[in-house]
């Protein structure tokens, strides 16, 4: 309920008709300040009064009268962000830098800079070198769901004697390498960035590029299926589709299905065996043994990492924000370093698929059949019933994504159920993270928790 009442603010309201429509569409009248406009930068100067230090720092009127600041714009080099930094220097020397997305640029660290688990996810697969194989050279695009099967894919196809590598970490260079290709502006932007990891692929002339079309992924027992979402599973197909050069090299987009163990070293004897010569399926059976045991390696040093993170959290009193959402939002071009400015307010990050196998299954409002959202929602689950507040959810959501319209809503239903706060951020093309910032900071206010309650 809104209550008797209400006062409204922004310059939004300034309109007349803003200011009537709003009124008939609640059904009562509300007081519209004189300042409606600025009531934001007031806020903003009372905020700064209350904690102004004993001595005064604004300057004078006569330094006023002289001051004078020089803006340069660059970008930094110092991580894969590549940020576009603004830096603004004043004539006493000191400087104010803007647009950074880690705390690098401006030389200093927090607390938690070193409890980020997408910073150890991101090393885990950086382990993964190229190979060097008789049989040829294959080309893997590190794209959608290859942030988690690469390191199956990857030791499948190194014990089967191939050279294997990988695209080069996205950019937004490279999303316009692949732009002319992209069929559809509507998809989201990590679907999108796999059209430039092709372009880049293809200018290695491999033997080989390595994508295959996967309706289902590894069963984890927390939905009613474990689909992958349509444009994971078959994008390649759009690929082929698109990308005239494709026709000019192998690529084995065909169908597998890694959560049929059993069947699986039959199947893919057959579909390597229409590229290449000589590939038997003895050898095939004992690449697979080592493949799945190396993904399910994998996926224990995030989980273990994961409860590690929670420990540690819970024996320094720090904040925590498990930062959900899909394998590939891992990718820095994606998001945007939001992990970072997360720790940057004092939090300890951790994944979803870090913390998923925490909570059985449970029943759901929603068709619960995607592999990626059962993980969601079970950290939704965990978070609600953990009864410490310390511990709280960030959804990241592409633009271009539809389901996530089904994924917000019940998340937001889980955590709501336990009292929890829901906190959204889209992301996917955006380069300016002042609205994130605010999000971000606004919830660590709201809770009491971190340096930004302070």
């Amino acid at each position: 309920m809104l209550g008797d009442h209400i006062v409204v603010q922004g310059g939004t309201f300034l309109n007349d008709a803003v200011l009537r429509s709003f009124e008939k569409e609640i059904g009562k009248n509300v007081t519209r300040p004189s300042i409606a406009g600025i009531m934001g930068a007031y806020g903003a100067a009372l905020f700064a009064k209350a904690y102004v230090p004993t001595e005064p720092s604004l300057i004078t009127l006569e330094e006023l009268k002289s001051f004078k600041h020089e803006v340069q714009a660059i970008t930094c080099k110092r991580c894969s962000n590549n940020c576009s930094l603004t830096i603004n220097t004043f004539s006493n020397g000191e400087r104010y830098i803007a647009g950074n997305r880690c705390e690098k640029p401006l030389q200093r660290k927090t607390e938690t800079s070193e409890y980020n688990l997408y910073d150890y996810k991101k090393q885990l697969l950086d382990s993964y070198a190229p190979t060097n194989g008789t049989r040829g050279r294959i080309g893997i695009p590190m794209s959608l769901n290859m942030f988690e099967l690469y390191p199956f894919w990857h030791t499948f196809l190194s014990k089967l004697g191939f050279s294997v590598f990988l695209s080069p970490e996205s950019s937004r260079k490279l999303y316009f390498e692949g732009q002319h290709t992209i069929p559809s502006d509507t998809v989201c932007y990590p679907a999108k960035l796999i059209h430039g990891h092709i372009e880049e692929l293809l200018k290695e002339k491999p033997d080989a590029i390595f994508y295959p079309c996967m309706t289902y992924n590894l069963d984890e027992g927390l939905g009613d299926n474990h689909y992958n979402c349509p444009v994971v599973a078959y994008y390649p197909e759009v690929l082929d589709a698109n990308i005239a050069a494709l026709k000019n090299t192998k690529f084995i987009y065909d169908y597998v299905g890694l959560h049929k163990r059993k069947s699986f070293p039959k199947k893919m004897t057959e579909i390597l065996s229409k590229y290449f010569d000589g590939i038997s399926l003895s050898e095939v059976k004992a690449a697979s043994d080592a493949a799945y045991e190396e993904y399910y390696s994998f996926m224990k040093k995030i989980r273990d990492k994961g409860k590690a993170f929670l420990k540690l959290a819970d024996e320094k009193n720090l904040p925590i924000i498990v930062l959900a959402g899909r394998p590939y939002h891992l990718d820095a071009e994606v998001n945007h370093g939001i992990d970072k400015l997360c720790c940057e307010c004092g939090a300890v990050v951790v994944s979803e698929d870090s913390i998923n196998d925490l909570t059985e299954k449970f029943p759901t409002a929603v068709l619960n059949q995607w592999t990626y959202h059962s993980r969601l929602y079970a950290a939704a689950k965990y978070i609600a019933e953990s009864g410490d507040k310390r511990i709280n959810l960030v959804q990241l959501v592409s633009f271009g994504c539809g389901v996530d319209a089904i994924t917000g809503d019940e998340t937001r239903a889980i955590l709501e159920a336990g009292d929890r706060i829901y906190t959204q951020i889209k992301i996917d093309e955006i380069t300016n993270l002042g609205a994130v910032k605010i999000r971000l900071r606004s919830l660590f206010a709201a809770l009491g928790l971190g340096k930004e309650a302070h």
